[in-house]
Parts: structure tokens; C-alpha cells; sequence
């Protein structure tokens, strides 16, 4: 006869496991809760739209240099693309595209969108050139109404200078364009990234030699003569990889560098957000 007090070792692992199995569950239960309290909580999620031409643009311009420089916490994403001006950008879609991608995800904190055009407003580009007075200003006006109806902070950025030197001194032929867009900023009361004079002045002080090494490649044994506005910039990839409009490796990432100092001081919840050093370059 089995004794009342002796021990019974399968009464005893069920409830072990019992045991277990409730301790899990609410293990789990708290973990799931925390997760997403954190998910509520999480107001340091910012995000960083780049629209713009070619000198913004993957591979060609400063935009994925200056994408890198922020943490982790920033998503940045370059819609930028070569040959467009203020006009075709709208014109093929390409702003739609940005205005789903803000109205996607409302999870951010706060959204940025940098805004540059100027190079193919210019004219003598066939179903690209806007009309300086009459178009240019009034399509890049309605960008920035349009960013501040989606919930986000529009951010204008002035033409990158092109890198042409006459009788040694820099050519800046964007400085009317760059004007257009300091006026708007002012009227519009929207932050402003003066890139063409601050990109203008640095050309101009390393001079000809220095800034042709901030092309795509270096420029071939016989100096390549400047071309006109409407060649500088087919729609899509340039021509020749050495030209004075586009960026290699070394000349985004000092152009990029001059965006977010600026990018920075106008915005300082994202001069936290930078990789380490990166506003001390």
C-alpha cells in the first residue's frame, strides 16, 4: 500500500511544467507590452527627403553622401534624379511619387524635404526649361505649399555652383536661379540651405585645378572645353563621365558636408542625429 506522503514524481514534473509554461506566457505578455509602448514612444524616428537634379542625384550628384552622414535614426531617401528641372520633375510623376512616400508613413516624428532645382530650368533644354520669372519661382512655391499640406518641413536648397573658370575665375552661371530661390525662402518663410554660394566660394578659392578633381573621374589629357547649358546635363547620365557639373566620390562628400552644417543649424533636432563628428568636419 502506497503511503498518503509519499512522493509522487509525475504529479510533480506536470506541475513543473504547468509551472513553466504560465511563467513564458507572461514573460511574454510583457515583452510584447513593452514592445509596443516602446513603439508609441519612439519620437526620435526622423526622416530626410532629397528632391532635386543630378548634382543630387545617386552617383552623379551629393545626395546618398549626404544620406550617410546621419544615424540610425533618420531614414533618408534620395529621390533626386538626373536631367529634371522644377518643371519636369512634377511633369513625369516624379513629385507624386514623393508626395504617396510622405502620406505612406506617418510614423516620423518630423519629415524633411530638401528641395533643389535650377540647373535644368536654365535655358536651352527642350521640355525641361522653365521661365525664370514666370515659371521657376511659381513651381517651386507650390513644392513647398504642398510639403507643408502633407505635415512635413520643406527645406530649399540653392543650385550647386558648376565648377567652369574663365580668365581663372569661377563662372557661376546659377546665381539667378539661386536669387529665385533665396527670395521664396524669405516670402515663404521656409528654411534655406544656401548651397550655390557656399559651394561658389569654396570652388572659387581651390581654383581650376583642385576642383576638376571633384568630377566623376579625372578630366581627360586635352582640357575638355565647357559646354553649353543644354549640354552640361542630358536628361539622365551625362555624356562623359569628367565634366564640371557632376560629382565623384570626393566632390559629394565636400558638398555633402556643406549641406548638413546647414542642414543642421536649421534644423536641430536632426543636428542630433548625425554620425559622431560629422557637423565638425
Amino acid at each position: 500500500m502506497q503511503s498518503p506522503y509519499q512522493f509522487n514524481v509525475n504529479s510533480f514534473v506536470q506541475m513543473s511544467h504547468r509551472l513553466l509554461l504560465c511563467a513564458l506566457l507572461l514573460l511574454a505578455t510583457i515583452s510584447c507590452s513593452t514592445n509596443q509602448q516602446a513603439k508609441l514612444n519612439n519620437t526620435d524616428a526622423l526622416r530626410v527627403i532629397l528632391v532635386g537634379d543630378s548634382t543630387m542625384a545617386t552617383r552623379t550628384g551629393y545626395g546618398d553622401a549626404l544620406c550617410r552622414l546621419f544615424d540610425a535614426n533618420v531614414t533618408c531617401i534620395n529621390l533626386a534624379r538626373g536631367g529634371r528641372s522644377s518643371g519636369s520633375f512634377r511633369a513625369e510623376g516624379l513629385w507624386d511619387q514623393m508626395m504617396a512616400s510622405l502620406a505612406a508613413d506617418s510614423g516620423f516624428a518630423a519629415t524633411y524635404v530638401l528641395i533643389q532645382f535650377g540647373h535644368n530650368d536654365q535655358p536651352g533644354k527642350p521640355g525641361r526649361s522653365t521661365d525664370l520669372v514666370t515659371e521657376f519661382p511659381v513651381n517651386m512655391a507650390r513644392y513647398v505649399d504642398e510639403v507643408k499640406k502633407g505635415g512635413a518641413i520643406p527645406v530649399l536648397v540653392t543650385p550647386l555652383t558648376r565648377r567652369i573658370f574663365r580668365d581663372g575665375k569661377l563662372h557661376n552661371d546659377l546665381v539667378p536661379w539661386a536669387d529665385a530661390t533665396r527670395r521664396l525662402a524669405e516670402t515663404q518663410r521656409v528654411a534655406l540651405i544656401d548651397l550655390n554660394s557656399i559651394s561658389a566660394a569654396a570652388v572659387s578659392a581651390m581654383g581650376s585645378a583642385e576642383a576638376d578633381t571633384l568630377a566623376e573621374e579625372p578630366p581627360p589629357p586635352k582640357p575638355l572645353a565647357p559646354v553649353s547649358n543644354a549640354q552640361a546635363e542630358p536628361n539622365g547620365a551625362p555624356k562623359s563621365r569628367f565634366d564640371y557639373t557632376h560629382l565623384g566620390a570626393k566632390g559629394a562628400a565636400l558638398f555633402a558636408g556643406m549641406v548638413v552644417r546647414d542642414l543642421a543649424a536649421v534644423a536641430p533636432d536632426l543636428s542630433k542625429r548625425l554620425k559622431s563628428g560629422e557637423v565638425a568636419k
